[in-house]
């Protein structure tokens, strides 16, 4: 298989349009990439060139992306990179395409909260506690916690 996988880093630029069709679940939204450098006249960081790309999604990925992406939301997408060149109406147009295997929101520029999709007739999981990291191995999750030791010099 030769592809050209891309990772992107950017925004949503367009609100994802989901359809249901006969294959299963397609979402597309358009991601606007826009390259940042630091301008030294200005001593500021300045916008450089922006692309766009059109960003395509089936099944699963298209359900969550349709659920959980709006229009500004900076995300990471992985996928395929595909550039296409059509004649339309005598003018020649290009599109980079990029057919998604993972998108997720950018963490380094906010906060997001998973959510696992439940399926028709599933139960909520029940809720489990919190595991305490600082336990010693092999010990109860109902032991008291750790005692600090006490500071050099005291006894």
């Amino acid at each position: 298989m030769n592809e050209t996988m891309v990772c992107a880093v950017g925004n949503v630029a367009t609100q994802p349009v989901y359809r249901e069709v006969a294959n299963g679940a397609s979402a597309r939204f358009r991601l606007a990439v826009t390259a940042r450098y630091w301008d030294r006249e200005k001593s500021t960081w300045a916008d450089g060139h922006t692309n766009f790309f059109t960003v395509w999604t089936n099944r699963a990925l298209a359900t969550n992306v349709g659920a959980s992406l709006s229009v500004g939301d900076p995300v990471i997408v992985q996928g395929r990179l595909k550039v296409r060149t059509e004649v339309r109406e005598g003018q020649s147009w290009t599109s980079a395409d990029i057919d998604a295997v993972a998108i997720g929101h950018d963490l380094s520029r906010g906060t997001s909260a998973f959510r696992r999709p439940h399926k028709e007739g599933d139960t909520v999981p029940a809720h489990r506690p919190e595991p305490n990291w600082e336990m010693e191995p092999g010990s109860s999750s109902e032991a008291a916690p750790p005692q600090q030791a006490a500071p050099a010099g005291v006894t």
